[in-house]
């Protein structure tokens, strides 16, 4: 059984968060991504789907994120599920970061408003 050390595990950056990478399936795993996201704090969301169902497990911090145009607000211990093909945006107006760990199965796609789609580097 793979084992991902934190100390190896790659970081990359985008929009205001760090994604660091865990499962995927250049890192052993056949079915499953998983990562971990720390949003900053005075962050804004950036709207995008993704064409899986991605699941957020909060494990520290604040976060407001809109669903289909539905705001919603997000806290340690709460879980967050988007639907395949929902538009949603993770937003932190808090004072201290917000940390997910993130589940998506391997191939899922996002897609910005703009209509680039592409697979996020750390579920590769």
């Amino acid at each position: 059984m793979p084992i991902i050390k934190s100390c190896d595990a790659p970081r990359f950056e985008m929009h205001g968060a760090v994604f660091t990478g865990g499962a995927s399936p250049s890192r052993g795993a056949r079915e499953t991504c998983v990562w971990r996201t720390t949003i900053a704090p005075s962050t804004p969301g950036t709207a995008h789907s993704v064409d899986r169902e991605e699941v957020f497990v909060a494990v520290a911090g604040r976060a407001n994120v809109t669903v289909d145009g539905q705001p919603h607000d997000v806290a340690t211990g709460d879980v967050l599920v988007v639907p395949a093909n929902t538009q949603f945006a993770l937003a932190n107006p808090y004072d201290e970061a917000f940390e997910a760990i993130v589940v998506l199965p391997v191939g899922g796609r996002a897609k910005l408003p703009s209509g680039e789609a592409f697979v996020p580097p750390w579920a590769t």
